[in-house]
């Protein structure tokens, strides 16, 4: 049995994959389309895109499960096939992690609803279709479960909370901040430490930030959520900031302008990096190079 992810976080600061949508869209998946039901009906391209992060170094790799809620698939009337997506999202990930002997993580997103009284979801519900989620990715063999991209506190406890309560497997939650003149802020509003707090409080055992900000802007995120805790952080940028060109969103910070940044976001104090929107298995590879020359004992002089 291979080493547990807390086993292999006290080697070395471990590396994610990159953006999952930004290589399904490559790979042919249409505007409007459910990226999770590739799951079930392009095996092979959603294995592809694995292989591809697995072969740039990423020694964890995310299930294709981030809209595989029932609040997202229903916009696709998809919200029956939750745990058909999921598990064999999972069962994927896990059959292609295997021959290289790294760790799956059960994507778990936002649901894309507002939690009362702003909007019409109560906590229960929430809880409850993330639970379903969870429940049939750690069916599909995950390693571990990770809630991101959450703009939200509330929705980020809950989504954790339903995490817990399927398993004892380490639970990792992620938030996206904004930068709102000297500091970050979810889309909500909150803080960096508030959102730290809420999901250490829900159960997470791993924190961190992912999405809407680059990497020099994640660094200092990075630097307030080690002001708040000692536990492990995880840090995922995009690759700079969006554009809309032509009516396409782009990204234009290449793989070396990043890879260039990855020492100052472990400096800051990220245990786990990768890639969010924008970046691919170009990105991966390079960061994977910083990490491993930061993680290499210098010869004494």
């Amino acid at each position: 049995m291979g080493k547990s992810l807390l086993e292999r976080l006290q080697e070395r600061p471990l590396v994610t994959d990159g953006a999952m949508g930004t290589m399904l869209q490559a790979a042919g998946l249409k505007s409007g389309e459910c990226g999770e039901e590739w799951n079930v009906t392009h095996r092979a391209d959603v294995q592809a895109i694995h292989r591809a992060y697995l072969e740039a170094g990423s020694d964890i790799i995310l299930t294709n499960t981030f809209g595989g809620s029932r609040f997202r698939l229903k916009e696709y009337g998809k919200e029956a096939e939750v745990t058909r997506f999921n598990r064999a999202a999972a069962e994927l990930a896990k059959a292609v992690a295997e021959e290289f002997d790294v760790l799956v993580f059960g994507d778990l997103g936002p649901s894309g609803q507002m939690l009362a009284p702003l909007g019409k979801v109560t906590e229960e519900e929430l809880f409850e279709a993330f639970r379903e989620q969870a429940r049939a990715l750690v069916e599909g063999g995950v390693d571990a479960l990770i809630v991101e991209t959450m703009t939200s506190a509330g929705e980020l406890a809950v989504a954790v909370r339903a995490a817990r309560s399927v398993g004892d497997l380490p639970v990792l939650a992620s938030a996206s901040f904004n930068r709102v003149r000297d500091t970050y802020r979810t889309m909500m509003g909150e803080s960096v430490a508030f959102c730290v707090e809420q999901a250490l409080a829900a159960g997470a055992d791993i924190v961190g930030t992912n999405c809407g900000i680059g990497i020099e802007d994640m660094t200092r995120v990075v630097r307030e959520i080690r002001a708040a805790t000692r536990r492990p952080i995880i840090a995922q940028p995009n690759a700079g900031l969006p554009e809309v060109v032509e009516g396409k969103v782009v990204y234009r910070q290449t793989p070396e302008a990043m890879a260039e940044r990855v020492p100052a976001l472990l400096e800051a104090g990220a245990r786990l990096v990768g890639g969010c929107c924008g970046t691919t298995p170009a990105f991966i590879r390079l960061t994977k190079e910083k990490v491993l020359a930061a993680s290499t004992p210098k010869a004494a002089e």
